[in-house]
């Protein structure tokens, strides 16, 4: 499943890493954010280019060869991106970079893409209400809806070499809440190289094809998985990590508890309450919703 996971910008992170941190600083992915407010289709704005990259990076906007891939040109396919990410997180899909629009790109969030290969994961999975409308679940699966085999219910996991060790209670107790939640039963092991679920804390490019971006928010991931049966979870080493709710950290336990629902399947929610939503705040912590188990019974059809 790694495929679904190249990320168009690699090859602009590898760049920004290469250069001093203060340059870094000055090109972070989200520090456009500050000059794009209130624009909207037709316009010309330096960081309306930077905006098409993370759109890109999440899998709102593929370019494919056309015009206006590399300049800061608000085209018409930026603008529908623009409204499909506003109407995947709830805001009026008007087009325009209002504040409400901009503060969610601002907000730490999992590295996993929302729409891939033009295939909208989070509005893509229907449900039929006795009234006859037609409206939108809430969960969402990968692609082919992957899924572990009906005879493993039971996973492994272990801690890659040089995991800090402050992250193994809060990521311990992510499991058992999925483990009360669901049909699986879970357990560590030393050996990383035979457990199914690998977890480790990883900075830049490393290895993937996924490279984290530095600390948030100017960097907004902070952390990605794999869909089943790859196992791969890694924290961003660079974001400011903590136990519990921590004012200007992020919560290694909520964390977890969503990378491990990309492990056994699930993708991004439309859920603002639930783990599978894809943005967490610095600060909060978060628990399992009934949207999420109701994915996962779904997509395990129990």
């Amino acid at each position: 499943m790694a495929s679904r996971y190249f990320s168009l910008l690699s090859l602009a992170l590898s760049v920004l890493l290469s250069v001093s941190s203060a340059d870094a600083k000055k090109k972070s992915p989200v520090e456009f954010l500050k000059h794009v407010q209130g624009c909207h289709k037709g316009d010309k704005v330096e960081g309306i280019l930077q905006l098409k990259k993370y759109l890109q990076q999440f899998g709102y906007l593929d370019y494919k060869n056309r015009t206006h891939a590399n300049d800061d040109d608000f085209d018409e396919l930026l603008e529908s991106a623009v409204k499909t990410y506003q109407l995947n997180f709830h805001v009026k899909p008007t087009g325009v970079l209002d504040r409400k629009t901009l503060s969610k790109m601002a907000m730490p969030r999992c590295g996993v893409a929302d729409i891939v290969n033009g295939t909208n994961l989070m509005r893509s999975h229907h449900h039929h209400h006795g009234s006859g409308f037609h409206t939108v679940a809430h969960y969402s699966f990968f692609s082919g809806s992957p899924r572990w085999p009906a005879s493993q219910t039971h996973l492994t996991y272990a801690f890659l070499p040089d995991t800090r060790s402050d992250a193994m209670e809060p990521v311990a107790r992510a499991f058992q809440t999925w483990q009360a939640n669901t049909r699986f039963s879970f357990s560590r092991v030393e050996d990383s190289r035979n457990a199914n679920i690998k977890i480790g804390f990883e900075s830049g490019d490393h290895g993937d094809r996924l490279p984290f971006d530095g600390p948030s928010p100017s960097g907004p991931t902070i952390a990605h998985a794999f869909a089943p049966t790859d196992g791969r979870f890694h924290y961003d080493a660079e974001e400011k990590w903590a136990v519990g709710a921590v004012p200007g950290s992020i919560d290694m336990e909520t964390v977890a508890l969503h990378e491990i629902g990309h492990l056994l399947g699930l993708d991004h929610s439309e859920v603002e309450g639930a783990i599978m939503w894809p943005f967490l705040p610095t600060g909060s912590t978060k628990g399992l919703h009934t949207d999420d188990i109701d994915g996962i019974r779904a997509l395990y059809q129990v």
